[in-house]
């Protein structure tokens, strides 16, 4: 069956393009016809059912144009199970113009790419609704306020469903305990008491129970049953077998038309309880984006016509300049323009030390300014500022679905059915060949069935996790971009690293400074002044090293440069030169041993250079790109969890060998241009490696997109943002090791709390079944399968924030090296 597909494309100018992007469109399978009207902007695209529509914008992409295409997260009520994800996924599915979905249980949204000229918002929220669900609206401060509502909710019904529910409890313990029966046969008939019963569990089950009642009419109206189509038909199944033992006795066998009111009030007040138990654990899953959320200021001081005027955030624009008072949190990116303080950034960096601040630094939005006051200059305003990026990132991280969890979806969206069937095959079973009463055997079992198998858990048990690892990384600096990264990060086995920028801190530094003739600080004094006057970053290392030291650099006159061999001037009444071995031997200098200490530079990856004074040698400088800290103890670590650490750079061989060795890698991967670090990662990857490539996130983008999962490394606002599956937002290598320890924990997470949610399913269903009752004569009774249930969702949940405890101490990867015990904090959370 055909369908018509509209979509606004932007970048279109002549009629070549008009007849390029049909081209494109014609040559795709499943499209029938398309015409493009150049004046609309728009293409109307004829395809065969089913035609995926993400086809057709990759076409119009790889023409060279773009495809309008918008994007919404929707807050969705009612979602209980694994179940009604993929109800309203397909619902969502079928409409014209969805480019993707992805609905998420643990943060109730659902996440839509469509295209907005063939379906809208309205027509979304619509499918909602008639899936049996309820969409919201999307900003943050409406939902957190249904959020609450929705908790008071469960908490008031709940109170109500336990009030009534209790004693029904109390007079269904009359039929079983002899003391108890005698007292309530003297105070009234037994039919007497089915009628108390009948009048305290019809509130419990049609008001406090009735969204079971709303949802579950939806589902099974729609075809698609789900939990509350469980909860419903089984709490009803007690509810309508016990009126009507209580109204027509005599229509049921005899020793048959007993009361189940006690079991269908305990099942609705157990699962309420249960619900509201998730309600108040998914809050503690979401607490790393509601913390990250607090960190945004809500106003201003904006400095207008000399003066400090406080506005609402939302006013301030790139380009204002605004006032930080000590003590404030800073609302927005910018460049300080005045002003010296000390600025605590540690949400951003981790690091406890406040950071320097003073004229041309940056300063980042929702970070606290300690002492002093900052006139700084706005760069980045509301969504473009790191913070709103690093929220954004995380939501994203905790809506994505990892590969293990489209996959329970997939069994959810088939079990309620399957269940049921199981559910009628035992009330057949029961009925045909059980012992006296056989009706109430089989409404027992088919009632314990129907409740012991709700998927809850199944739908709990990825994203809560997922959400609790994403929001844990994000305290320790480390982002996880898609969710998926972190099931992968924990498979991986070889870790690639980029050297300039990532191993080591990425700019030149003096590393040795050795006096031959004269007082150190004083040659030093003087090289520097001569290297002051050149723009080589060999030069401005040397500048820096001299005044890290406090020197005070003198005046210069005579300068030259002669390109590949070095320099040369006169200071304070001396003449310098400054240059590498060759320029020596042209000016007749004679190095005698201070070549061989040279040549010992230069294994150990650094530059050698000479500097002399007055026509005689007067010292060694070595200059170099050292280790970060903690890089060698970060690729120790590495190594103790079992992976190949490998290390990627375009220098020659003879210095990336040397930064290995002082790194502890082995495995170096030199000469190797940009364009060809992709090649290379697929390379590793042919021979069967699961690789994680590790760089800085601009040059390296092609690695870090062909990797099995890209880490970019950065650091504060200077970060690549877009680059890879995981941002590290500290320039430190450790964040690898924690990283890869947080994912292999979260992934440790999901195998248990699948093996809970399907163990307890497949365990539970046969003895609900009544596969005990031949050998020991038990029976589950309904009322503790639903207990049961609610208890499985409520220890996934739990499960799942136990990460929330975990606290990565790289000593005990490092310690695993030296063969000593493993007693760090990541072992005891």
């Amino acid at each position: 069956m055909a369908e018509n597909v509209d979509i606004e494309i932007r970048g279109m100018s002549c009629a070549s393009c008009v007849g390029r992007v049909e081209r494109a469109l014609g040559k795709l399978p499943g499209v029938i016809h398309a015409q493009v009207n150049l004046a609309m902007q728009k293409a109307a695209i004829e395809v065969e059912g089913g035609t995926p529509t993400a086809g057709l914008l990759d076409a119009i992409e790889a023409a060279g144009y773009q495809p309008v295409v918008e994007s919404s997260d929707i807050p969705v009520t009612g979602m209980s199970c694994g179940s009604c994800v993929s109800r309203i996924e397909r619902a969502l599915g079928k409409l014209p113009g969805m480019v993707e979905v992805s609905v998420n249980l643990a943060t109730q949204k659902a996440f839509v790419r469509y295209l907005p000229g063939a379906v809208s918002l309205s027509r979304i929220h619509h499918a909602i609704r008639e899936a049996g669900y309820e969409p919201q609206a999307g900003d943050a401060p409406q939902q957190a306020d249904s959020e609450d509502r929705e908790g008071a909710q469960l908490r008031n019904r709940v109170v109500l469903a336990a009030v009534f529910t209790i004693p029904v409890v109390i007079i269904a313990m009359g039929k079983m305990i002899p003391a108890l029966e005698a007292l309530f046969s003297s105070l009234m008939p037994h039919r007497g008491w089915m009628g108390i019963e009948w009048l305290l569990t019809t509130p419990v089950l049609f008001y406090a129970g009735a969204r079971f009642y709303r949802a579950g009419y939806a589902e099974l109206r729609h075809a698609n049953p789900g939990m509350n189509s469980l909860v419903m038909i089984g709490s009803s199944a007690a509810y309508f077998y016990s009126v009507a033992a209580l109204l027509m006795p005599g229509f049921f066998p005899t020793g048959t038309a007993e009361s189940y009111f006690e079991a269908a009030a305990v099942i609705v007040t157990l699962i309420l309880l249960g619900r509201y138990f998730e309600h108040l654990a998914k809050g503690r899953t979401s607490e790393a984006i509601k913390k990250l959320l607090q960190l945004q200021a809500k106003t201003a001081r904006v400095i207008r016509d000399g003066e400090a005027v406080e506005v609402p955030i939302e006013a301030v624009v790139p380009g204002d300049h605004l006032l930080a008072r000590p003590g404030e949190r800073i609302p927005v990116d910018g460049v300080v323009e005045d002003g010296h303080s000390y600025v605590d950034e540690s949400m951003i960096s981790g690091e406890p030390v406040p950071v320097a601040k003073q004229k041309e630094a940056e300063v980042v939005g929702g970070t606290i300014n300690k002492n002093g006051a900052l006139t700084f200059r706005a760069t980045r305003v509301g969504a473009d500022t790191l913070l709103s990026q690093i929220i954004r990132m995380v939501e994203a991280a905790q809506a994505e679905k990892p590969p293990i969890q489209q996959l329970a979806d997939k069994i959810a969206g088939v079990f309620v059915p399957v269940v049921i069937a199981i559910a009628l095959i035992t009330f057949g079973v029961w009925f045909a060949v059980g012992p006296a009463p056989a009706l109430s055997f089989a409404f027992v079992t088919t009632v314990s069935v129907l409740l012991i198998a709700c998927p809850c858990a199944m739908g709990l048990a990825t994203p809560t996790a997922i959400m609790v690892g994403t929001g844990k990384g994000a305290e320790m600096g480390v982002l996880f971009r898609k969710g998926a990264a972190l099931e992968t990060l924990a498979k991986m086995d070889t870790v690639v690293l980029d050297k300039t920028g990532t191993l080591t801190r990425g700019r030149p530094e003096l590393t040795d400074f050795e006096a031959i003739d004269g007082h150190e600080n004083e040659v030093l004094r003087l090289v520097a002044a001569v290297e002051a006057q050149s723009e080589h970053p060999i030069a401005e290392a040397i500048v820096r090293g001299a005044r890290a030291r406090g020197l005070e650099l003198p005046a210069v006159s005579h300068f030259g440069a002669e390109p590949g061999y070095g320099i040369e001037a006169d200071v304070a009444g001396h003449r310098l030169h400054v240059g590498a071995d060759r320029y020596m031997n042209r000016l007749g200098i004679g190095l005698g041993k201070a070549e061989e200490r040279a040549k010992a530079l230069a294994e150990d990856a650094k530059s050698p250079l000479y500097a002399s004074v007055d026509g005689r040698l007067a010292a060694i400088i070595a200059v170099a790109d050292p280790l970060k800290e903690g890089s060698a103890e970060a690729i120790a670590a590495l190594k103790a969890l079992g992976l190949e650490v490998a290390m990627l750079t375009g220098d020659n061989r003879a210095t990336a060998e040397a930064v290995a060795r002082q790194a502890g890698i082995q495995r170096v991967l030199a000469e190797v241009l940009p364009d060809q670090k992709a090649a290379e990662i697929r390379r590793l990857q042919s021979e069967g490696r699961r690789v994680a490539f590790v760089g800085d996130g601009i040059n390296d983008a092609p690695a870090l997109a062909q990797a099995d999962v890209g880490i970019a490394i950065g650091t504060g606002t200077d970060i690549a943002i877009e680059a890879g599956d995981v941002v590290l937002m500290r320039g430190d290598l450790r964040g690898i090791v924690n990283a890869t320890a947080l994912s292999k924990r979260t992934h440790r997470t999901i195998i248990g709390n699948f093996v809970w949610a399907y163990g307890y399913n497949l365990a539970l269903i046969p003895v609900a079944a009544g596969a005990l009752y031949p050998f020991v004569g038990v029976l589950l009774n309904p009322m503790l399968a639903a207990a049961a249930m609610s208890f499985s969702s409520v220890f996934v949940l739990t499960n799942s924030l136990r990460l929330r405890r975990f606290t990565p101490d790289i000593d005990d990867a490092a310690s695993m090296t030296r063969g000593e015990p493993q007693v760090g904090r990541a072992h005891q959370a």
